[in-house]
């Protein structure tokens, strides 16, 4: 485990996710960070909360990406995410890709992501007992 993580997933280089240099496209740096977030909710499992949680929609705002060194076919990638700040009606998580093998970082991804209204198509406040929870996903 990596410090300041509680979660992380690993997932292999395929050939058709690099390019003519033999590296990972830059693109594909935003779907490794969606994989391991997607595990990662997977992972955290707060259905319990029920419809603050079930019918919450949250959309992605904005996405950074440093890149630190290239991931070339066939390295094991360990995802690693947390919830790295709760606002009132956004959130940002964090995204680190590490080489399995030798945990070295390669990837920092930062994505914010709004809590919507799907009706109004504008923001709306995170409810507390989400927020709670997700704070508790943090570092």
């Amino acid at each position: 485990m990596r410090p300041g993580f509680q979660f992380s997933t690993r997932f292999r280089v395929r050939y058709s996710e690099i390019d003519g240099q033999k590296i990972v496209f830059n693109s594909r740096y935003l779907e490794y960070a969606d994989v391991t977030l997607g595990e990662f909710w997977r992972w955290a499992d707060l259905g319990d909360i029920g419809p603050d949680w079930l019918d919450a929609e949250f959309n992605v705002v904005r996405a950074a990406i440093d890149y630190k060194k290239p991931f070339v076919f066939d390295d094991m990638v360990e995802g690693f995410a947390r919830v790295e700040r709760v606002g009132t009606s956004s959130m940002t998580m964090r995204i680190e890709l590490c080489h399995a093998d030798t945990g070295e970082l390669h990837t920092e991804v930062e994505m914010v992501s709004v809590h919507v209204d799907l009706a109004t198509r504008k923001s709306k406040p995170i409810p507390e007992n989400v927020r709670v929870r997700l704070e508790g996903l943090g570092g």
